[in-house]
């Protein structure tokens, strides 16, 4: 199958793996950016884990090839096979896996004795000051939470100094709760760290607060992969037509209206108001905008409840859905899906290059 990249300057990580098993087939030719989070996303039974162990160099994929910021870890075509633990590669899983004799202090050293002290890139310190595990180092495992061990996972990844790090589903087993405490350190790695992360999920909410660049699996195969603000948007993928189907906006904190407890979001120039953020004025932040919470209008409509009535553009529309219409828009410089009935589209003359109004009922801030 042909490589889905990035551009050449920007990529850190290409992986070839093609791997048969009764029942299951693996087919991936990925090229992925050498910083932030690159999602591998999709159902269960896709191959995200197949595909992460494979970078792990956990799976043997014959004749696979891949190669992590101009070194080559995996050539089969050249005998080049580095088994993990010559790997320079940190792994989170599902479960924490700590040493359970030991604390955490001495679990976070057993991982740096991996390293040779020239080679640290992370110091023990700056990993525990990231996941703020400070308090908990002289604790034993049996005494942290679920969220607090995956923590300390992290952290204990990180002292490897690792050139990349991979996360296997690591909130897969917290409880809603339990998430919201970690998913900020998650983002601290994101925002201060030099280092790619490649971060399985079937979690739409975590790909969407973390995620960069997205790979779209399904039976093995990739569907899709690129920046997520492109990946999502997309029409001829079952993303944009799922119940939950969103996109992802960056924007700038512009103002706050104590008053009414609203806080005033900018992209692109137009205005995107939201209710509930205590954020900096001036603030970099992430928003999500569902395609079920975007209706639209052929003017602007100001005898309405709805604050966010914005200029927008149909780039396409897509009727594959019985009785609704999934439309693509543009309105400054990104892409918005509204989900509408059929009647609606017809009754308005919805059709590509129309100019139209988007009333956006909610908005939900991610970072």
């Amino acid at each position: 199958m042909p490589s889905t990249s990035v551009s050449a300057a920007a990529t850190a990580i290409h992986a070839r793996f093609r791997v048969a098993w009764p029942g299951f087939a693996l087919d991936a030719d990925v090229q992925l950016p050498g910083r932030g989070v690159s999602a591998l996303f999709g159902q269960s039974g896709s191959g995200k884990t197949t595909l992460l162990r494979c970078l792990a160099g956990l799976e043997r994929a014959p004749g696979g090839y891949l190669s992590v910021r101009g070194e080559v870890w995996q050539d089969d075509a050249r005998g080049v096979f580095l088994p993990t633990h010559q790997r320079p590669l940190g792994y989170v899983f599902q479960e924490a896996s700590l040493f359970a004799h030991l604390s955490v202090r001495r679990n976070l050293e057993f991982g740096m004795k991996r390293v040779a002290a020239a080679a640290r890139r992370v110091s023990l310190e700056h990993a525990i000051a990231l996941l703020g595990i400070e308090p908990l180092l002289e604790r034993m495992p049996e005494k942290l939470s679920g969220g607090e061990r995956q923590r300390v996972a992290i952290a204990r990844a990180l002292a490897t100094s690792p050139r990349l790090l991979l996360m296997d589903e690591p909130l897969a087993a917290l409880d809603a709760r339990r998430k919201a405490e970690i998913l900020p350190y998650l983002e601290r790695l994101h925002d201060e760290l030099d280092i790619p992360l490649v971060y399985v999920s079937h979690a739409p909410e975590e790909v969407a607060r973390l995620a960069d660049h997205l790979v779209l699996l399904d039976g093995g195969r990739v569907l899709a992969a690129g920046p997520i603000h492109e990946v999502m948007p997309r029409l001829d993928l079952p993303l944009a037509h799922g119940e939950d189907a969103f996109v992802v906006i960056d924007a700038r904190v512009a103002a706050h209206d104590e008053a009414y407890a609203l806080t005033r979001l900018e992209f692109g120039g137009l205005p995107l108001w939201i209710t509930g953020l205590d954020t900096r004025i001036g603030a970099q932040v992430r928003a999500r905008v569902l395609a079920r919470d975007v209706s639209l209008a052929l003017s602007e409509r100001h005898e309405s409840s709805i604050l966010n009535v914005l200029p927008a553009r149909v780039v396409s529309l897509d009727e594959a859905d019985a009785g609704r219409t999934l439309v693509r828009l543009e309105l400054g410089g990104s892409a918005m899906l509204a989900r509408i009935t059929r009647r609606s589209a017809v009754q308005l003359g919805i059709a590509p290059g129309m100019e139209v109004f988007a009333q956006v009922k909610g908005v939900a801030l991610l970072r």
